[in-house]
């Protein structure tokens, strides 16, 4: 499996490498020695994670000559503040860790953000390795260098753009999530599949039960696809000034739901499916979206085992005017109006800033009534 490079622009100093492969864990310490000569390093992990792979990356770390001081925080998106953050500090700063000292995120997104944003703060940015462990990580928020954390008022208000230094994405330590952490980072690449790989789409509609069944060629290729779509548009896009948005089709509606649930009972894969569907709905009743399309959106989604609607076991769902309040703050509102992606076709999607609250609700209504 080859490496993928990513230059942020074509004047821009920074690019980093994307390693992907089946079985390359054991690696990790040789490939950031190539990068830095520092003594000491930081690892970040999440109770879940490090239980079964702390050991040995710092192992792998130590063998490469790194001093290495571990901070473990409780597993789940409720704990991704700055009060966990401000304990991670405390821990490397006591460490010592020095300017050239890399941070490494050994975990999912909410490990890969927080550790992200440690090392853009942590005496005022050191370098930063992203070490995934889930899907979702893997195909999305490793690439890109949104860091960050949640706030009481919404999802990833706090945070910095810190791109990474090197990602090592071994699709082996996929094989001991459980269903439901694969099933959510597949919602990352049916997003990537509708905003701009009709391809990926389709393949993903022939390949879903091999890529359900962890098989590895499967795997290395979903990943690899979907880290080259997501590459693609941060190196056109480094800050988010134009098609960027396009990454955030579903979650407009999928952060709201999530915040408004207290980041309880609603994984951020499900939230995102949800999110997609209502989006398409919204989509299809402005006839913007092929019904046969929205047809395949939605059959897609339930294939990877996700909500198109709320089910009997989602009862942290927000009634749709809290939901809708939640969207209003969302950091991509500007000058107060909200900005929704919305699918054209399978392939393509574009920012609509005319969408009214009508809309919003009629889609809401839709997700939020249960399935039958």
């Amino acid at each position: 499996m080859p490496d993928i490079t990513i230059q942020l622009s074509p004047v821009h100093e920074t690019r980093y490498t994307v390693h992907i492969g089946h079985g390359i864990f054991s690696q990790l310490g040789r490939l950031v020695r190539n990068l830095t000569p520092a003594p000491s390093c930081g690892i970040m992990s999440d109770s879940n994670v490090a239980a079964l792979y702390l050991k040995t990356a710092e192992q792998s770390m130590e063998h490469a000559g790194y001093r290495v001081t571990s901070h473990v925080f409780p597993a789940g998106e409720a704990n991704k503040t700055l009060a966990t953050v401000s304990a991670a500090l405390d821990v490397f700063l006591h460490a010592r860790l020095e300017r050239s000292s890399p941070i490494i995120a050994l975990g999912g997104g909410v490990v890969g953000d927080m550790a992200g944003f440690v090392a853009a703060t942590l005496l005022r940015g050191v370098a930063f390795i992203q070490v995934p462990t889930t899907l979702l990580a893997a195909v999305d928020a490793s690439v890109g260098g949104k860091v960050g954390v949640d706030h009481p008022a919404g999802k990833n208000l706090i945070g910095a753009f810190h791109h990474p230094h090197m990602v090592m994405s071994d699709t082996a330590l996929l094989s001991t999530l459980p269903p439901l952490e694969i099933q959510c980072g597949l919602a990352e690449c049916i997003k990537h599949a509708v905003i701009q790989d009709a391809d990926l789409f389709s393949w993903l509609e022939q390949n879903l039960e091999a890529i359900l069944a962890g098989e590895p060629e499967a795997l290395n290729r979903l990943v690899a696809w979907n880290v080259r779509i997501k590459a693609d548009v941060v190196m056109s896009d480094p800050l988010e000034h134009g098609v960027r948005a396009l990454l955030n089709f579903g979650h407009t509606f999928g952060h709201a739901l999530e915040t408004t649930a207290g980041y309880q009972g609603l994984p951020h894969g499900q939230a995102v499916a949800m999110g997609m569907a209502a989006a398409g709905k919204l989509a299809a009743n402005r006839g913007k979206f092929a019904p046969r399309d929205l047809a395949r959106l939605e059959t897609l989604i339930r294939r990877a085992g996700l909500p198109v609607r709320r089910t009997s076991a989602q009862r942290n769902i927000a009634p749709v005017p809290v939901v809708i309040d939640a969207m209003r703050s969302d950091k991509k509102v500007q000058q107060g109006q909200m900005r929704f992606i919305l699918p054209t076709c399978i392939g393509r999607a574009e920012v609509f800033t005319d969408v009214d609250v009508g809309e919003i609700r009629s889609a809401l209504e839709f997700i939020s009534t249960q399935q039958q």
